[in-house]
């Protein structure tokens, strides 16, 4: 394995996890030996998320989508955030509210489920009313929670570990971005992004009859 940020090794980490014996959670309950929480914190790209939406559903795997209702990258109010959030659902997905403190507005879109963007200490464990926190005590510790954050593993990349069932249970955080789009370095990656974003964003504006000639 590359342990390459990129849609192949993602389907090698969730191939790992079924050789270690996991099975795919969700934060509807507490965590169990042998749960493997899929969580998703989608900061900058809709279409990086159904691309690997797509990818788990094909191998078996259910995992938490957290959707903004404050970027500035995407609306979930238009026509295109309204069907993706329709397509993660229609995949079994979970939708939850990637929420900008202290504001965790749920409603009807959002499974009672909250992560916070670039948290701070001060709030980022604690207890959210009427919603679970992803990273309260129940659902966080150092030992079973791994992140992908800027490209980096902390910890080194998680595939072996899964594969040997080292963990008793692991909070595996992924953003989509980083695995949907090519790059060496997270600024490449970045790059990579805005080069697919304009030639989407060239299409909308023929589509809303903008005069591009």
């Amino acid at each position: 394995m590359t342990c390459r940020f990129d849609l192949a090794h993602y389907r090698e980490l969730l191939g790992a996890a079924r050789a270690g014996g996991y099975r795919f959670a969700t934060f509807e309950r507490e965590p169990r030996a042998g749960d493997l929480l899929l969580r998703h914190d989608v900061d900058l790209s809709l279409e990086a998320a159904l691309r690997v939406a797509e990818l788990e559903a094909q191998e078996g795997a259910q995992a938490t989508y957290f959707l903004m209702t404050e970027s500035v990258f995407y609306n979930l109010a238009s026509a295109a955030g309204r069907s993706a959030i329709a397509r993660l659902r229609e995949l079994d997905h979970r939708v939850g509210l990637h929420a900008v403190h202290p504001r965790a507005i749920l409603d009807e879109r959002f499974d009672p489920v909250v992560a916070w963007h670039n948290p701070d200490p001060g709030y980022m464990t604690a207890a959210v009313e009427g919603a679970a926190n992803v990273m309260e005590p129940r659902f966080f510790s150092p030992e079973t929670y791994r992140s992908d954050s800027n490209g980096r593993w902390r910890h080194g990349c998680p595939h072996a570990d899964l594969a040997a069932g080292r963990f008793a249970w692991l909070q595996l955080l992924t953003h989509p971005e980083i695995w949907a789009y090519p790059g060496e370095t997270m600024g490449e990656t970045m790059l990579a992004m805005l080069d697919a974003e304009r030639a989407r964003r060239l299409e909308q504006l023929a589509a809303d009859r903008i005069d591009l000639s």
